[in-house]
């Protein structure tokens, strides 16, 4: 995986070292990483600009919060992912996707902690909930 650390490797990782939150955005296929100290970024679409992309590309990535505490996941499913049709398969499909590919960003910085998903994101769970026997 290719990480970009906006605005320097030097930046980051003294964030890093000082447990500041980070801003991570994660592409679906897990090839590339983009993170920053929060105040630097400010938010996940602010970032991509910042690093060369449109801001309409938020919807190719995972976005966490993250410090040593644990990963806050903005679980926010594209209409569109991986073009499919049925809502409950489409939100179940991210969430599993979710799920490696954001751990294994976190295994690959060195940050083994829990993924969150806050409350104010968990009103796409009630698709999933609703398909439970």
């Amino acid at each position: 995986m290719e990480i970009v650390k906006y605005p320097s490797v030097e930046a980051v990782t003294e964030a890093m070292k000082n447990d500041e939150p980070m801003l991570v955005l994660i592409s679906f296929d897990g090839e590339k990483a983009i993170m920053s100290q929060i105040d630097e970024a400010v938010e996940h679409h602010l970032l991509l600009m910042k690093c060369g992309y449109k801001d309409t590309d938020i919807d190719k990535f995972f976005r966490i919060v993250l410090d040593k505490s644990g990963a806050d996941w903005t679980f926010v499913c594209p209409p569109d992912y991986k073009n499919i049709p049925f809502k409950d398969k489409r939100i179940e499909a991210f969430y599993k996707d979710g799920f490696n590919v954001i751990s294994g960003f976190l295994n690959d910085i060195g940050y083994l902690v829990g993924i969150n998903i806050p409350k104010r994101y968990r009103r796409h769970m009630d698709v999933m909930k609703n398909d439970t026997y």
